[in-house]
């Protein structure tokens, strides 16, 4: 064999190898893929939904027989409304008009700017990627209709000092209850509401009622104070005079109690002995009022004068002259 023959033999099986090499080479890149730790892959042959796969390095049909679509199922998204974060993560962007999204009317037909954020997952990625056509514009559609809806209802004043917890919670329980209906296969994790302000040309005027207001709960909490500190004093002042006053009765009661008893036991030895209790009654009583007199007259029926007696208060009742039996004293 001549060499050009076998030079154009060798370049006629070179060109048939590069081009099959090639092929393989793709063949083998195409077929590997893989599903980062957050994500799940949801593999189609031929366009048609077969598996979703897990993390992990996969194989699928190479050439475009299997596409892969990568869906973060537990990375938390979330949407903005009113207001964009330049550069935020997670953030599902699209050009809009975040002045018209945040001009709401509350139900006393007044206007507000409402700005809020909705958090979510990819719950099911089989519907979010083939039930409904744009998930992420439909559930921005749906939020904004539902926090219109909640703002609605209720007076400005709510809006933007005591009604934001309810917004919230009322505009999540909505939000889920449309994107299960409507099959998203997304799950709304929390809505937060940002800043909340009147327009422009009565913000001065809001910012007045906000600062009265602020002076109203302030004054209240002073009054709550006060009232704290002055009423427990006054209940424990109840408290004591009612012991006292309790205890006072029991001691008059208990003394009337004695005063009768006493009474009772000296009226039976009276009833038993008349003469006798009624003169030891006497002397008993004469023994107690007689020290308390500071000049002391002895006074005889039958005596035709009056002699005092001197130093009665100072003798001792030993020294004293002994008077007969029968005689008062």
């Amino acid at each position: 064999m001549e060499p050009r023959e076998l030079v154009n033999q060798l370049h006629s099986g070179f060109a048939r190898v590069v081009p099959l090499a090639i092929v393989l080479v793709v063949a083998v890149w195409s077929a590997l893929y893989t599903v980062p730790s957050d994500s799940v892959a949801v593999v189609q042959r031929f366009g048609k939904f077969l598996k979703e796969v897990p993390p992990g390095l996969h194989l699928k049909l190479p050439l475009g027989i299997d596409v892969a679509t990568l869906v973060p199922v537990k990375r938390q998204l979330k949407l903005e409304f009113g207001f964009a974060t330049p550069g935020g993560t997670n953030v599902y962007q699209i050009p809009r008009d975040p002045r018209r999204e945040s001009e709401m009317v509350t139900g006393d037909l007044n206007a507000a700017l409402v700005e809020w954020v909705v958090q979510y997952r990819v719950a099911e990625p089989e519907h979010f990627l083939f039930v409904v056509r744009a998930p992420e514009d439909t559930l921005r559609d749906v939020s904004e209709s539902v926090m219109r809806e909640v703002v609605g209802d209720r007076t400005v004043d709510e809006v933007i000092t005591i009604g934001r917890q309810e917004i919230e919670a009322e505009a999540l329980t909505k939000m889920q209850e449309l994107s299960t209906r409507y099959e998203m296969g997304i799950s709304i994790d929390q809505v937060q509401l940002k800043n909340i302000n009147p327009p422009a040309p009565v913000q001065e005027s809001f910012n007045e009622v906000n600062q009265a207001q602020q002076e109203k709960e302030k004054l209240i909490n002073e009054a709550r104070r006060e009232y704290n500190k002055l009423i427990p004093l006054a209940e424990g002042e109840k408290d004591q005079r009612i012991r006292e006053a309790e205890g006072y009765k029991l001691k008059r009661v208990n003394e009337a109690e004695g005063d009768v008893a006493r009474f009772n036991s000296v009226l039976a030895e009276y009833v038993k002995a008349p003469e006798v209790t009624r003169r030891r009654i006497y002397l008993e009583t004469l023994q107690e009022v007689l020290p308390r007199l500071r000049s002391k007259i002895i006074v005889d029926e039958n005596a035709s004068q009056l002699l005092p007696l001197l130093h009665l208060e100072s003798a001792h009742p030993a020294t004293l002259p002994a008077v007969p039996a029968g005689e008062p004293r």
